[in-house]
Order: C-alpha cells, then structure tokens, then sequence
C-alpha cells in the first residue's frame, strides 16, 4: 500500500509539473518600417515610422484570452498611456518625438485560474517595455541642383539627413509666378523638366511647407539655381551646388 502511495504521489507530481510547463506565456516582438515599407532596425527613428506589435502568444489552448497593447511616452504617467489597442497584434504609425514606451497587458483565465503579464512581469522579468525614440525634425533645402544626368546632384529636394517631417508640400514656380512642379513627399523631388520637358537653365523659385514630429512648422522659399551644365569634375567644391546661404 504504502508503494502504491508513493507512485501516485510520483504521477500527480508529474502531472502537476506538466500543467504547469503548459500554461499561456507571450513573447512580444516589434518590427519598424519607413513610409515606403522598408523594414528598418535602429535606436533612433524619424517620423512616420510604422511599428508593428504582435504578442506571439503561445500555450493558450483551452484558456480565455484578453490582451492590452499600452502606448505611453517617457516622463508621463505610465498607467494613463496616450492609447490603448485591445487586440493581440496591432500597429502603429508614430508621428511625435520623444521616447515611446510601449507594453503589453495579456490575461489568461481558465475557471479559476489566471495567468497574467502586465507592468510587474514587463519591469521585473521582461527587462523592461519595448522603447523607440522618435528625433526631433530637421529640414534643409539647397538652393541649387544640376541635372544633367551626371548621377551626381540631378534631383531637387530636401537635402540628405532631413528627419522625422510628418507633413510636406513643396512648389516650384518660374520667375513669371507659373507652377512648375509639386511633391508632397520629402523623399521626392524636382528633376528639371515641365511636362516632361527640360526647362531652361536659370533661376527658379521655391516654396515648402511642412510640419515635423515636434511640432515645429517650415516655411521655407528661396531662390532654386538650376545649373544645366554644372559638372562637379569641374570645380574642386561639390558644396556649390548645395549651399544654405
């Protein structure tokens, strides 16, 4: 009798040990991507940036599922998140600066059982929420460009290393006032031609204006110096056809 006891308590012991193995767990993970879909993996980003957010539950067959995404930013009261999606996986576009905290809330319930991860269990044996930061904006726009198919300086727009611009709408004009060109995406720009025709050689005009992640609004209209056959080979200074003065 006291054999049979013994290999009971053994089973349920080990029965026990494997309900145990088996409940709910997640594993969250959060992938970035640039306006133009490509993924990117970095500390510091510039808006828009979409991150996707997804729990990668696993275990949970049999159990009731509810789940908290919580988006709050560094310095303000975590437990009042500037938004709050009820879904397992969600995403979202970030348009602000500063630091994004980001957790996720998932609660398991099984009868009287409960299994949960929330702030505890993300502070405490996660390492902490997920965490991007968005720079402030920055926009820059030179005030002359070469197109003349050298590869080198062909396009006009936003000079390299502009960030986090939310909002963008930029206008060529001629001197006689005429609309020339317009885009509305900072990556883009002007490539010389009028209804896919050159135009002359000369001074053109242009007139941007755009928000960024922080707020901060440009308007910017300068003189454009359309320098048709400009070769940088030919002068020992590049920065000539980029200058901000």
């Amino acid at each position: 009798m006291t054999r049979l006891i013994i290999i009971i308590t053994l089973f349920l012991g080990t029965l026990c040990a494997a309900a145990q193995d088996d409940y709910p767990t997640i594993d969250p993970t959060a992938t970035f991507f640039k306006a133009n879909g490509e993924q990117i993996d970095s500390t510091e980003y510039s808006a828009p940036l979409l991150g996707r957010f997804e729990a990668n539950p696993s275990d949970v067959g049999g159990w009731n599922e509810y789940y908290e995404w919580r988006f709050s930013k560094e310095g303000e009261n975590s437990h009042e998140p500037y938004l709050i999606r009820y879904e397992q996986d969600t995403d979202f576009t970030f348009t602000e600066s500063g630091t994004h905290l980001i957790v996720c809330h998932a609660i398991f319930t099984q009868g009287t059982d409960t299994v949960a991860y929330t702030d505890e269990w993300w502070y405490q044996e996660h390492g902490g929420p997920i965490r991007l930061t968005i720079s402030e904006s920055k926009l820059v726009m030179p005030n002359a460009f070469s197109p003349n198919d050298d590869q080198k300086n062909d396009i006009y727009g936003a000079k390299e290393g502009w960030k986090s611009i939310v909002e963008f709408r930029a206008i060529i004009f001629n001197r006689w006032g005429q609309k020339i060109y317009e885009w509305t995406d900072p990556a883009g720009g002007w490539d010389g031609t009028h209804n896919g025709t050159p135009v002359k050689e000369g001074v053109y005009f242009v007139d941007v204006k755009a928000k960024g992640s922080d707020g901060k609004k440009y308007h910017i209209r300068r003189d454009v110096n359309l320098l048709r056959g400009f070769r940088e080979k030919e002068s020992s200074s590049s920065s000539s056809t980029s200058s901000d003065n």
